[in-house]
Formats: structure tokens, sequence, C-alpha cells
């Protein structure tokens, strides 16, 4: 007889231990961020039955519409996190600037910050698209007790303590890593419960896939336009399939499955890309250096790069490492 699978919660419980800090505390926070994604995931599965779908009507500090579903996970993350006293600060792709949380202690003992991006790839939502929710947790930098400042959440990749990413798909998964390993989790929608379905996931060190919006070919520097090229060749394991969702989270996680590279490079409309280094690439380098893949700008360690301001872009180069290794020859 099969047995049944760890759930989330259990996991999380029995691998406390091995957390960078003990507290209890980052327990909470990942718990909580699971409690939210189960709130954004039933929004999401009905969205094309209510008035959910489709543009707020407004737009975010990037200058993007923000999608009605946008809005709405950025707010259920945002309150899931601050009511449970948990975290100091909050930064989110959909805010212009931070969110400092004094909790009911005179004196906030929390330790953590938390980034994220609260619906990845929203564009796709009306045409029934996966979709997903990225995050990163760092411990703050400044003194315990007091308000959370703009170096809490300008650090380094490197120095993330935890980072993972929600997919609302043909099922809904939750996959992150705390620093040893990548595990994924499936939600059973029947008893709302996460179970632990992709235990140490790893990119295989080559793929055959590449993912990147060939519609901008035309912006891309003169080293990327060569390295699709390449994919193209016929010759050897080439060429490569060409597999573009639009939307970071799903691509990025097809790829670790079946092995690939997603980039999102520089272009002559955007000199430093597109992508966040913030609330997308750092904790996607996080995941894919701890699943034996690879994340870089072109030239340089995504992780290594230090922040000088919260909605900062960088071109990203990420996924099977020999591939990954390969492009950043051409650039």
């Amino acid at each position: 007889m099969t047995s049944t699978p760890k759930t989330l919660g259990e996991f999380i419980i029995e691998n406390q231990s091995s957390f960078k800090y003990t507290s209890g505390e980052l327990s909470r926070l990942i718990n909580s961020i699971r409690l939210a994604a189960k709130v954004v995931n039933h929004e999401v599965n009905k969205a094309g039955l209510v008035d959910i779908i489709g543009n707020a009507g407004d737009t975010n500090i990037q200058g993007e519409d923000q999608q009605k579903l946008d809005v709405y996970a950025n707010e259920k993350f945002i309150q899931t996190l601050t009511k449970r006293n948990i975290v100091c600060g909050i930064a989110s792709e959909e805010e212009d600037d931070f969110i400092s949380i004094n909790s009911q202690d005179k004196n906030n003992q929390n330790k953590y910050v938390v980034l994220i991006d609260p619906l990845d790839g929203s564009s796709n939502i009306d045409v029934n698209v996966s979709v997903g929710t990225i995050f990163s947790i760092y411990r703050r930098v400044t003194p315990v007790g007091t308000p959370v400042t703009i170096n809490d959440f300008l650090q380094k990749g490197s120095e993330q303590v935890a980072a993972g990413y929600v997919v609302y798909g043909t099922s809904t998964m939750i996959v992150y890593t705390t620093g040893h390993g990548v595990n994924g989790f499936t939600l059973n929608p029947a008893i709302g419960t996460f179970y632990l379905s992709h235990p140490n996931m790893e990119f295989p060190e080559n793929g055959n896939i590449y993912s990147v919006n060939e519609g901008n070919y035309t912006h891309f520097p003169q080293g990327v336009k060569n390295y699709i090229k390449y994919c193209q060749e016929e010759e050897g394991d080439r060429p490569y399939t060409s597999r573009y969702i639009g939307s970071l989270v799903s691509d990025f996680h097809r790829n670790m499955i079946k092995g690939g590279i997603y980039f999102y490079p520089q272009t002559s409309k955007d000199k430093n890309g597109k992508l966040r280094l913030l609330y997308e690439c750092n904790p996607m380098a996080f995941i894919a250096e701890q699943a034996n893949g690879k994340a870089s700008n072109g030239k340089q360690r995504i992780m290594d790069i230090k922040p000088t301001e919260l909605h900062e872009r960088v071109p990203f180069f990420c996924g099977s490492k020999n591939m990954v290794e390969k492009a950043e020859t051409f650039m």
C-alpha cells in the first residue's frame, strides 16, 4: 500500500532545523504564503466566471496596466502577511514604495522582510493561461525593534534565506527553497492541502528548449541574435525547441522539469531588460542555483548584483547550467 505523501505543513516542521535561523518565524512565514496562495488560487480559478478579469483601469509603478486580479493578489498577500504579525516589512512589484509593518508588540521583534511579485504573467489571465506568484525572503539588516528602511530590501540575492513561486496552472503548485535544495508541492483542491509531489527538483545540465520573446528580435543585441541562431542551427542536438508562455513562473517551471534556458535580455527599447532584480530575478536565481541551474545577466551572477533601487531591472538568463554558460559566450 502506498503511503500518503507529506503535506507542506509537515515538511516545513520536519525541516525547520535546517533553516539558518530556527525561531519558527520563517516556518510561520512560509505557512502564511501558503494560505494567501490558496486564496488567490481560488480567485484565479473562477476568473472567467466573475468580474475579476480585465483591466483595473490603473497603472502600477512600472507604468504597466494593472489587471484586476493583480490588485486582488497584491492585497491578499499583503493582508495575510501583515495580519499574522510575522514580517517587519513588505515590498511588492505593485507598490511604489516598501511597506513598514508595526506589530501589535511595541517593539516589533520580527526579523524578516518579504519581496513579492503577487501575480506574474497577469496579461495571460483573460486567455486562461497559467500565471504565478514569486516571493523572496531576507533577514533584515537594520536593528530589530526599529522601523525597516530601504537597506533591508536592497540586499544582494545571495543574502536570501528563502525564495519560491506559486504556479496557478492545470494544477496549483508551490515550489520553494530555503537553501537546501528545491521542493515542489501540489494542491489537492478537494481538501485544500499541498502535498510534496516534486522532491529535490533539479534542472537537467543540458536541455533542448529556449524561451525568449522572439517578437523583440530586431531590438536584441547582436550577441543575443547570434545565440538564437545557434539554438536554431541543425547540428548535434539542435535545433532546440522554442517555447515561450510569457509568464516567467510558467516558463521557468517547465524548463526546470524538462531542461532549457529562459532569457529576457536588454533591448534597444529596454536598456536594462524588463524583469525586476528584486521581485523576479533574485528569487528565480536562488531557486535555479539550488536546483543545479544557473542565472546571470549575461556576464555576471544575478545574486552578486548589489541593488540600488526597489524596482531595478536587469537582463536575465536562467536555466540549465550548460545552456546558460553557452549563452554567456555569445554575450
